[in-house]
């Protein structure tokens, strides 16, 4: 493994590898020192053009539990702000010797391009980029999938996940469908038509207007709700859906929702949440609720991440994943 770019991209080999990886992570975690000296003198640069909480500190600290040196880079603040490229930011990386660069932008393909470019050497994963990928969230996902229905081990074959809501601008809900598939499980995709993207007859699952008639009749084991992005709505959230309440109302996952739903089933967010929205706060800390743990499993697989891209994983040497 070179770089980690994209969820479409794993096989079901490299997939069940990062998982099983991850849950070795996992484990050290539970001890009285959790730090592991696997990444000792090794560089890990956060490359944020874009905001984030939870994802950059679960890669920070991701890389110093296995004690790699940090660096966390924003764009706010820095040359960037002031009109340095891409490539001049990653020339500036390469020259302080950095060995992984996690990179989160605001365009597509844009982590693809800096691992492809020829301007640093260095393994790049992708944290999310534009409406395109966001391959560990996937990743974290699945193995919280994983750990509640399959036993913590194995594919995902045969279950049923229904991701819901914002679908045009996730690129959660991108990574997802694809890792998913892969892993045998089977995906539905809850959405309005208005935020349905363009192609999406192309993904490798099932699509429905109706989330009541998706909950009662095809009894997912998971729920994914995701976040309404509205500051990537141009001409405001109004241009796809009436109102809020009206959104609420025919997508929301709610108490009334809830009942529904078989007793093994789960309910996931990749956060932040819009309490109120997609989602209760009567959901979102139901006892069904496993949002809080998918937040924990992210530090285990982004360990297992950067532990495959920098002490050495089975694929083959310079091969992209």
């Amino acid at each position: 493994m070179k770089h980690l770019l994209s969820a479409q991209d794993l096989t079901r080999d490299e997939a069940i590898l990062l998982l099983d990886t991850a849950a070795q992570m996992a484990a050290t975690q539970s001890r009285e020192i959790k730090k592991l000296p696997t990444l000792r003198g090794r560089t890990v640069v956060n490359l944020f053009f874009e905001d984030s909480t939870r994802t950059r500190i679960s890669f920070e600290t991701a890389a110093k539990r296995l004690s790699a040196d940090v660096i966390n880079f924003s764009a706010k603040g820095s040359s960037v702000s002031k009109g340095e490229s891409l490539k001049d930011t990653a020339l500036t990386l390469h020259a302080m010797g950095a060995d992984a660069v996690v990179v989160r932008h605001w365009a597509s393909g844009a982590p693809h391009q800096l691992a492809h470019a020829g301007w640093l050497d260095a393994a790049v994963l992708n944290a999310g980029d534009g409406t395109h990928q966001h391959p560990t969230q996937a990743l974290l996902d699945a193995f919280t999938i994983r750990r509640h229905l399959a036993g913590g081990t194995g594919d995902l074959a045969g279950l049923r996940v229904a991701i819901v809501g914002d679908v045009l601008h996730s690129r959660v809900a991108r990574s997802n469908v694809h890792l998913l598939r892969t892993l045998g499980a089977d995906v539905t995709l809850v959405s309005p038509p208005t935020l349905l993207p363009v192609g999406v007859e192309t993904w490798p699952c099932a699509t429905s207007y109706d989330l009541d008639a998706t909950l009662a009749d095809w009894k997912p084991d998971a729920v994914m709700m995701l976040r309404v992005q509205r500051e990537r709505m141009s001409g405001g959230a109004g241009a796809f859906f009436p109102s809020a309440l009206e959104y609420s109302r025919r997508y929301g996952l709610d108490h009334r929702r809830l009942a529904v739903l078989p007793d093994h089933t789960i309910v996931m967010h990749p956060g932040p949440m819009n309490r109120g929205l997609e989602i209760s706060a009567q959901a979102a800390d139901s006892d069904r609720s496993v949002i809080v743990e998918q937040v924990a499993n992210g530090v285990a697989v982004r360990m297992a991440a950067l532990y495959l891209l920098l002490a050495g994983g089975s694929s083959a040497e310079g091969t992209s994943i």
